[in-house]
């Protein structure tokens, strides 16, 4: 498994080098995230546990690593995490069955008979 504290290091090293050629490109990032930050609806916790949730099934390691920290600074307790984890998984399995009948779609396309109607 990964050094998650070392990995994080390691990235923020990189993108200190985006940083120094494209800095408004980290700068409108940061503002993106602080403006998501100011919710009013959503408490911190529930927002990173979504934030996992979406990181699992992006399969963003820099996002797990962030997420699962601000969550824990947030109060999320391992429960809490694993069951936001299961969203995910259940979102991933529902979506590779909608991809697997747009696949039967695509499939149908390429061996219909010459000439055949649609």
């Amino acid at each position: 498994m990964l050094d998650w504290e070392q990995y994080r290091d390691e990235v923020a090293a990189r993108l200190r080098d985006i940083r120094v050629t494209k800095p408004d490109i980290i700068k409108a990032y940061s503002e993106l995230h602080h403006a998501n930050s100011a919710s009013i609806h959503l408490d911190a916790k529930t927002r990173e546990l979504i934030a996992l949730a979406v990181s699992v099934t992006l399969r963003c390691d820099g996002c797990i690593n962030a997420h699962t920290e601000a969550a824990v600074k947030a109060g999320a307790s391992k429960d809490e995490v694993v069951e936001a984890l299961s969203v995910a998984i259940m979102v991933n399995a529902g979506a590779a069955m909608v991809y697997s009948a747009r696949t039967m779609d695509a499939l149908d396309t390429y061996t219909k008979p010459a000439g055949a109607a649609s």
